[in-house]
């Protein structure tokens, strides 16, 4: 029997992680970034044709290059120095254009009002430093937001035939299993679990 199909649109996003995978497949960490407002995977495609005899004469399919552009409530120092591969020395941190930020795997979910997550794996990519912005307090308190961008490329993920550049994944309310089956295949490692020492 065919799995039903689900209709419903995602209302929010949720578990932003991201892990440094080097050159290889299994990620040397994995880290949470929360707080994620908005993400946009952008994967370009269109079709090209070639001509002959007044008509096209074949068609094929030439894709662009993916890339994300996301926004965060706040991205945390620490993540930046990981993504982007700055350098911090006495407490200070610094960006330079000899930066060389890290291959990174990245995955995230967007949620729906029933419980149910579908979960998006991008296995290979870099982020770019984001701008620095600001702006004066007024009449009205107002939360800025930091955004961040990255470009992804198709890697090797295991059990598929070819190399892959976005995964999906989606699992009813309550389970689990195409989560943490991804994140095997994106990060190389188990979903992480935060848990509470004994006697906290």
């Amino acid at each position: 029997m065919a799995e039903e199909k689900v209709y419903r649109a995602s209302t929010g996003v949720d578990e932003f992680f991201y892990g440094e995978i080097g050159e290889g497949t299994t990620a040397a960490y994995i880290e949470r970034v929360k707080f994620l407002q908005n993400i946009n995977v952008e994967m370009p495609q269109e079709i090209v044709r070639a001509f002959g005899d007044n008509k096209t004469a074949e068609l094929a399919v030439s894709s662009g290059n993916i890339s994300v552009s996301s926004q965060f409530h706040k991205i945390p120092i620490q993540d930046k120095e990981k993504l982007l591969g700055w350098e911090t020395v006495d407490g200070l941190t610094a960006a330079g254009s000899e930066d060389n930020p890290p291959y990174v795997a990245v995955v995230f979910a967007k949620t729906y009002e029933d419980g149910s997550r579908e979960y998006v794996g991008l296995p290979k990519g870099m982020f770019t430093r984001p701008n620095v912005t600001g702006q004066t307090k007024g009449e009205n308190t107002e939360f800025s937001s930091e955004e961040i961008a990255a470009q992804f490329m198709d890697r090797k993920v295991d059990g598929f035939t070819k190399e892959k550049s976005v995964i999906f994944a989606y699992d009813k309310a309550g389970q689990t299993k195409n989560r943490d089956a991804l994140f095997m295949k994106v990060f190389g490692k188990a979903y992480p679990t935060e848990t509470v020492p004994e006697g906290a």
